[in-house]
This record gives C-alpha cells, sequence and structure tokens, in this order.
C-alpha cells in the first residue's frame, strides 16, 4: 500500500524514491543545513513531505543539471529553499529549462572569432599571447565537453 504523499517517509523510503544511498542522504544533511529531517529514537530519520521536495531539488541540480555542491549551497543562500525545492517540478512537467542543444555554441563563435582576429584586436591588446593561447585551449575543451553532453541526452 502506497503511503498519502502528506506522511513521512522514513529514509530508506526516501533513498528508494530518488534512488540514492542512504549515505548520500546523511551527507547531504550535513552539506545543506536547510535539509533537517524529524529525529526519532535511536536517531531514526523521518522525513517530511517538504524535506522530500527539498531533496528532489538538490538530486536534480547535482545530477541532473550538474551543479556541484557549493553551488546548490549558492542558490540557497542566494534563492532560498523554495526555489530549489521547486526544480525537481520543472524537470517533471517537461521543463522550461534550456536543455544543452539549446545552448548557443559560444565557445565555437568565440573561438572562431579569435582565430579569424588579428593580434592588434583589442584583445590582443589586452592578453599575452600565452593567455590567448590558454583561452583558446579551454574553448577547445567547452565544445568537446558540449559535444559529449548533446550525445550524452540523445
Amino acid at each position: 500500500m502506497d503511503k498519502s504523499p502528506e506522511a513521512f517517509r522514513t529514509i530508506s523510503e526516501v533513498a528508494v524514491e530518488l534512488d540514492v544511498p542512504k549515505h548520500v542522504l546523511r551527507f547531504w544533511e550535513g552539506k545543506f543545513s536547510q535539509l533537517r529531517p524529524l529525529k526519532r529514537g535511536g536517531g531514526r530519520r523521518y522525513y517530511r513531505p517538504e524535506d522530500l521536495d527539498l531533496l528532489r531539488g538538490i538530486r536534480q541540480l547535482l545530477y541532473g543539471d550538474g551543479y556541484t555542491i557549493k553551488g546548490v549551497q549558492r542558490l540557497l543562500r542566494e534563492n532560498g529553499v523554495r526555489y530549489v525545492m521547486t526544480c525537481w517540478e520543472e524537470t517533471a512537467e517537461g521543463s522550461n529549462r534550456a536543455a544543452v542543444k539549446d545552448i548557443p555554441d559560444i565557445a565555437a563563435d568565440a573561438a572562431r572569432s579569435m582565430s579569424e582576429s588579428s593580434e592588434d584586436n583589442a584583445i590582443g591588446n589586452d592578453l599575452t599571447k600565452k593567455q590567448t593561447d590558454q583561452l583558446r585551449a579551454l574553448l577547445g575543451e567547452l565544445a568537446e565537453c558540449k559535444k559529449l553532453l548533446t550525445a550524452s541526452r540523445g
């Protein structure tokens, strides 16, 4: 029998629902102070529905959107818990977020314009040759990352 949406969940139930190990949920509790499940005798955790929504949002940001833990902490600090709690809903509803394929190929455009421009332009005057070469290398890496992300999403 399924529980009602308002029912509290154990750590095992949450781990199954979110498809993450229990130790990851405990780890996230240490990293995100906003996540505070009820603890009963023997340290048993019980997650409220709002805890579950926050965990879904954290999971989406970390695993789906590629944020780091520090990035999610910053989002929580700057945008609040409600924002993170709704991140997973957008994905579940078909998402209004841009997919990788929808992001303009800024890296390729910048690399192209850098290679087409002469060393006398404004960029050439502000950057050393070594810095320009480093930027070109980074742009190439970003373009490769975009290709891999696009390919992995089908």
